[in-house]
């Protein structure tokens, strides 16, 4: 069989490896996996996969399981939503082209069982993944990854086949990997970087002397210069250890909240404590009322978002996001059904808003920045008050 250009091939003495790029949302991604297999017979096929991911590709009923009360309570909100989001752009995209994403790896899968080949699953976990970036990347551009995040899940510009497979070529492939690395390299490093070292360490410790690996086509660059080179994948694993100061930084609003409070006290021999108590309780709970409204929230939500936000702002242990959150779950009851619904609803803002899991996801988060705003807000009013 004569292979195309998505086909690398490596050699490792009597071992031979045939790493397939694909598109993730291509049918002609699908077609070249099973015509691979089907000419090589594998003895082993390695797919980028973890064990999360293997599982939401192939358990349909997987949001049944999912409690959302021990969501907020774990503080995942956000983790899970910007999850749903990067889904919803992928499924969208899939839906224009005809293609559910992740099918080039289910036909891996099937193909391989059809041979008898043994599958492995040669990805790092992606919660270990996207922590890793997640802890890599500044307080300012976390908020631009947010923001690009969002902007997948609600943009509306097709995306034709004819583009989606000129992005599989290596031209194409390498100027925008190094864009992505120019732009956001702390990004790049634990998302595409370590994952290329991950991906290969994996497959060259896969069992047998034919392999097909099939992998996302950006990665395949990166793999080839690792190829052979030992890999340590135990450390590739291991989050990155907290940064002490941020531990600290939770409790400076309420450090300095209080020794504003004793100067202003002293200064003005406790003539302006109604005047400090009111400007650190007005932005804490317009704010979080506000953004806990737009995000619409219940009533009652906001009403509790509008009482709580000025003492969660005052303890680091408990966010106004896990009491809202709690909330609003408890005032909605999102249901299985409406959980079965999620990845239809979240490809649109409209579904998000519907959604009553989604609903509790959006509010929880909504009133945690709320919160974190009206703090540094009701901060500054008071540090002003104590100069004045």
């Amino acid at each position: 069989m004569e292979y195309s250009d998505n086909v690398t091939i490596l050699k490792d003495g009597e071992r031979t490896f045939y790493i397939i790029g694909t598109a993730h949302i291509s049918a002609e991604s699908v077609a070249e996996v099973e015509q691979v297999i089907e000419a090589v017979r594998p003895d082993t096929v390695c797919v980028e996969l973890c064990q999360t991911r293997f599982n939401a590709l192939t358990d349909e009923k997987r949001w049944q399981k999912l409690d959302i009360f021990k969501v907020i309570k774990e503080g995942k909100t956000l983790f899970l939503l910007a999850n749903l989001a990067i889904s919803a752009y992928q499924r969208r995209l899939g839906a224009e082209l005809g293609v559910k994403p992740g099918a080039e790896m289910l036909a891996a899968i099937k193909k391989a069982d059809e041979y008898g080949a043994k599958v492995e699953l040669v990805d790092r976990e992606i919660a270990v993944t996207l922590k890793r970036t997640w802890r890599n990347v500044g307080f300012f551009k976390k908020f631009a990854l947010l923001g690009a995040i969002l902007e997948g899940m609600v943009r509306r510009k097709g995306v034709g086949t004819e583009e989606i497979e000129n992005l599989k070529q290596q031209a194409n492939l390498s100027e925008m990997l190094n864009e992505f690395a120019r732009v956001m390299p702390e990004v790049k490093k634990s998302l595409i970087d370590e994952r290329d070292k991950y991906l290969m360490s994996s497959i060259e410790d896969a069992p047998g002397k034919k392999i097909v690996a099939v992998v996302g086509a950006g990665h395949v660059s990166g793999m080839k210069e690792v190829f052979g080179k030992p890999v340590d994948r135990k450390i590739l694993d291991q989050l990155p250890p907290k940064r002490r100061y941020l531990s600290l930084l939770k409790w400076l609003i309420p450090a300095l909240l209080v020794a504003a409070f004793f100067v202003g006290y002293s200064k003005h021999e406790g003539e302006s404590v109604g005047e400090m108590l009111k400007a650190w309780i007005l932005p804490n709970s317009i704010f979080c009322a506000v953004l806990t409204a737009a995000a619409g929230g219940k009533l009652l939500s906001i009403v509790i978002a509008f009482c709580a936000s000025p003492i969660t702002s005052l303890n680091p242990l408990l966010g106004a996001g896990l009491v809202v959150g709690l909330a609003e779950a408890w005032f909605r009851k999102p249901t299985v059904a409406d959980c079965e619904r999620i990845n239809d609803d979240v490809q649109s803002i409209r579904g998000i808003y519907k959604n009553p899991f989604t609903r509790v996801l959006l509010v929880a988060v909504a009133a945690t920045i709320g919160s974190a705003m009206g703090a540094w807000i009701g901060l500054a009013w008071v540090s002003w008050i104590v100069a004045a």
